[in-house]
């Protein structure tokens, strides 16, 4: 029998029923990943001889009756975590051999759940991209079409866990780098709550390891089921035993609804923005019509809702702002020469960008406020609705694009070109304020790409969308491995 795409949750009944070994599973993962991995590109730092080492460990914890939620499953980690004894570069070539002392408070977590790390998957320089690319490992590949990327920055999880490698996977999120993988691979993520979890230790090569907040980025789980989110969400959510305690435990509320029909939802899918591509609108109806025939509440409008065009005018300052915050004095000065010159009255996000790139202390402060203000307002929609389901990006996986200079590239949707980084405006509606978001898959584009849709919840209530991510896999079905329901492109 071959496990290679089988769920995390089988894996583990299997491994308590005694139908297989640890070390079986480990082995049989290490074999898919020297067979297949050569093209896809998905595990850049392979950790094998000690994978078997722990597989051959947690067989022998079984055998001795200890119970934990992971014990003996194989897994992969995002290169930009941590892991003791193997290099964190973030496809940076100048830290090509930067070697930590100890693993991230969520490989650690991972280890004492009993997973089985078979190594680290590949990553865009500085996880800066919506591809998946460095000069250190290469180009990943989307196993569904190879001419085309696999999203990004979590890209080579995604990769892996559509290719069979590994039941599951860990990766980050601040632009979509969880979701937007997922959705270009038809797997499952979920974008924790802001805080939730954990990042100590996914930190940029040489910087200081600390028990820090980020200001948008969280760390979070991926898979190829539903279920199997909530499995690995559990392992990761708590905050850093450095500032909290080590006795202190995160108690999420359940589901708002264990029924389908119970739910009251919003569907979006056009953004004042940026079009949404037919594919995508496709994929939204889909699961809308679902829910719909499911008894749910479904409405597309609501005057609830906060706005779009500032929130992702929002999101674009405050992401850009981080991201250049330790540019060099001179490139920063050049930028808020530029900056100066905009006309007061351009509303683009190029504009926005650019702005964000620049924004002095005060104005950082004020741009605070506005996003706590729609903070206020996701609430009172909250109060009214339970989740809200919309796209992840216009498009499914788009190809390879390794233009230098990523302001430059463009999008294309339906034929119509875009700028590049427009695309972000839907995974930052729910970056921006902080709320949990689950991407799940959707169908397939008449091209045979995956395709999928978020379902944004209430802040700090992440098992609601995971709840109804379960549900609407039952009812529309879940992840295929590529070849199946779609062509298969080399």
């Amino acid at each position: 029998m071959e496990w290679g795409f089988r769920s995390a949750e089988e894996l583990t009944a299997a491994l308590r029923a005694g139908d297989v070994s640890s070390v079986e599973l480990t082995d049989e993962a290490i074999s898919r990943i020297e067979r297949d991995d050569g093209v896809v590109n998905a595990v850049c730092v392979r950790d094998f001889d000690r994978a078997r080492v722990a597989a051959r460990g947690a067989d022998r914890a079984r055998a001795r009756g200890e119970v934990r939620p992971l014990l003996g499953v194989p897994v992969t980690v995002k290169e930009s975590y941590d892991v003791a004894g193997l290099p964190t570069t973030w496809g940076m070539p100048q830290h090509r051999d930067w070697m930590p002392a100890e693993d991230a408070v969520q490989v650690a977590r991972l280890r004492a759940a009993g997973a089985v790390v078979l190594g680290k998957t590949n990553v865009p320089l500085g996880l800066q991209d919506i591809q998946t690319f460095n000069e250190i490992y290469g180009t990943t590949v989307n196993p569904w079409d190879h001419g085309r990327t696999p999203g990004g920055s979590s890209g080579g999880s995604a990769a892996a866990l559509a290719s069979g490698f590994g039941a599951l996977s860990i990766g980050s999120d601040l632009a979509g780098s969880l979701r937007t993988p997922a959705h270009f691979c038809g797997v499952y993520a979920h974008k924790p709550s802001r805080g939730l979890a954990a990042t100590r230790g996914m930190v940029a090569p040489s910087e200081p390891v600390l028990p820090v907040e980020p200001d948008l980025a969280v760390v979070g789980p991926m898979a190829r089921t539903a279920r199997d989110l909530v499995l690995l969400l559990d392992v990761m959510a708590g905050p850093d035993p450095l500032t909290l305690g080590r006795a202190y435990e995160v108690a999420l509320p359940p589901a708002r609804h264990g029924r389908l029909g119970d739910f009251r939802v919003l569907v979006l899918d056009e953004h004042p923005l940026i079009a949404t591509g037919s594919a995508v609108r496709a994929g939204v109806d889909r699961v809308a019509g679902a829910l719909a025939d499911g008894g749910a509440r479904v409405e597309r409008r609501t005057a609830l809702l906060p706005d779009l065009t500032e929130a992702a005018t929002l999101y674009t300052q405050l992401q850009f702002s981080g991201s250049v915050a330790r540019f060099p004095v001179d490139s920063f000065e050049l930028l808020r020469a530029r900056a100066a010159g905009l006309d007061a009255r351009d509303g683009s996000l190029d504009a926005a960008r650019l702005r964000g790139m620049v924004l002095g202390h005060r104005d950082w402060i004020e741009v605070d406020h506005r996003r706590e203000l729609h903070r206020q307002g996701w609430r009172r929609l909250f109060a009214e609705f339970d989740v809200v389901v919309c796209p992840i990006t216009p498009t499914p996986a788009f190809p390879h694009d390794h233009d230098p200079d990523p302001l430059a590239r463009r999008l294309d949707v339906d034929g119509v070109d875009h700028p590049y980084f427009d695309q972000l405006v839907w995974a930052g509606l729910a970056t921006m304020p902080g709320l949990p978001a689950t991407a799940v898959p959707a169908g397939r584009s008449c091209g045979g790409l995956p395709v999928g849709v978020q379902l944004i919840g209430p802040m700090f209530e992440d098992r609601t969308p995971l709840r109804l991510a379960e549900l609407l896999e039952q009812r529309i079905g879940g992840f295929q491995a590529p070849g199946q329901g779609g062509v298969r492109r080399a």
